[in-house]
């Protein structure tokens, strides 16, 4: 979609050295001229904004490995004396934590626009795929780093999590052993989750790059799901109209975000996590991050040990099939009534699921868990294929540019699009 690059240096070391590595005509072909859909609104703000936090989280967590001590006898003290004897160690450490809960708002709603107007759908499968990969690196990272503080939570939480693996026939106790170094979780199990804390986060850095480069590849999907056809018309370069509106939602995001480390920093956290761990007392109730919650419900809501790992894994696989799941041909919910509806629902199940994964697995919370689980397997598996063979979508505008104009879009704004098309070629 990026085409090749129009850019020309204007200096002639700039041109020696664009003629050896094209880096410079690479970026502006990608981040400066590149067609964008004239029609995007803010929900496509969030790709940048979790590139920021991404590199966020990666500066932060490389200055406060500096001063981490991986080992069960020190690692609370250290996050202590991080907190109190670093300088600015309290904002570093207090930013890394809410950043991982500002990472996952951002991906969930990043997520949740991708199913409502269709972005997975040809021809952007493979960058949705890409895009379920980075979910689950994500998952990985942040689940390894609530073990690194090494309180009641951290040790209790990974007990529990990784003796899920033993569920799994024949290899499960091997891969259990593996994962802990041991026979329980204990100092290889940190310095196990800590080097691939560290790790991942560039492993996920390299899947962006793959993402980006689908995403250049196939073109933005837009709210219409309407292709561009006439460059020209549909489109507007990526520099300023994108880079604008992204600069915009960051600062206003980054606003959200620094309520939370300046005014309630432990707002997202567990009390139990200020208390060093102690394998001999068990917390009354155990229960991860806010971000796995909707997982954890699913996996408690299976009676059986396996089923409910099957299930909970299964969650997120899911996701990867999309493109095939849903058969209708019609990529917007905009121009699918019934489908929008099943949609919000399966929105209000998934918040339900993360209110039910919070509580105690007892009475009416495990039927609860039960029926929204039910639902969200139903909603991909059956309701999304058989939408696409019953439902009757509105007719779809012939163009972007004819869907921006029905919206009160004026003609001078079609006509933009026209005056930058040079830099769209």
């Amino acid at each position: 979609m990026s085409g090749p690059s129009t850019y020309v240096p204007k200096s002639a070391i700039g041109r020696w050295f664009e003629s050896r590595l094209p880096i410079m005509g690479l970026m502006h072909s990608s981040f400066v001229a590149y067609p964008t859909p004239k029609n995007l609104n803010y929900f496509w703000t969030f790709g940048g904004i979790l590139s920021l936090m991404l590199g966020v989280q990666i500066i932060t967590g490389i200055v406060l490995a500096m001063h981490y001590t991986p080992h069960v006898d020190y690692a609370f003290q250290s996050v202590e004396h991080i907190m109190r004897d670093v300088n600015w160690g309290w904002f570093l450490r207090y930013t890394h934590a809410n950043g991982a809960s500002m990472f996952f708002i951002a991906v969930y709603i990043h997520m949740l626009r991708g199913l409502y107007f269709g972005s997975y759908k040809a021809p952007r499968e493979v960058l949705w795929i890409l895009g379920v990969v980075i979910f689950l690196l994500m998952m990985a990272t942040a689940f390894m780093g609530y073990v690194l503080p090494w309180g009641q939570m951290s040790f209790w939480g990974a007990t529990v999590i990784t003796n899920l693996f033993s569920a799994i026939p024949l290899v499960g106790e091997s891969i259990t052993t593996w994962l802990w170094g041991g026979y329980s979780v204990d100092n290889p199990t940190l310095n196990r989750f800590f080097s691939l804390h560290y790790l991942l986060p560039f492993m996920i850095a390299a899947v962006v790059v793959l993402h980006v480069w689908a995403l250049h590849v196939s073109g933005q999907n837009n709210p219409t799901g309407v292709e561009v056809k006439d460059v020209k018309r549909d489109t507007v370069p990526f520099t300023p109209y994108a880079t604008i509106k992204d600069g915009f939602a960051m600062v206003v995001f980054l606003a959200f975000f620094s309520w939370f480390i300046f005014y309630v920093p432990n707002y997202l956290g567990h009390p139990d996590n200020y208390i060093d761990a102690n394998p001999m007392v068990t917390p009354a109730h155990i229960v991860p991050e806010w971000y796995f919650l909707p997982f954890y419900a699913i996996l408690r809501a299976i009676p059986d040990k396996l089923g409910g790992v099957i299930a909970m894994f299964g969650s997120i696989a899911v996701l990867a099939f999309l493109p095939w799941l849903d058969t209708s041909r019609v990529k917007s919910a905009s121009y699918r009534p019934v489908y929008r509806v099943f949609f919000w629902v399966f929105v209000v199940c998934g918040i339900g699921l993360g209110y039910l994964g919070a509580m105690p697995a007892e009475g009416g919370y495990v039927i609860a868990s039960r029926i929204f689980t039910v639902y969200y397997f139903a909603f991909f598996l059956i309701i999304m294929p058989l939408l696409g063979l019953f439902e009757t979508p509105k007719p779809l505008p012939a163009s972007i540019a004819d869907s921006v104009l029905a919206r009160g879009g004026s003609a001078s704004a079609v006509a933009a699009g026209a005056a930058h098309a040079p830099e769209n070629k």
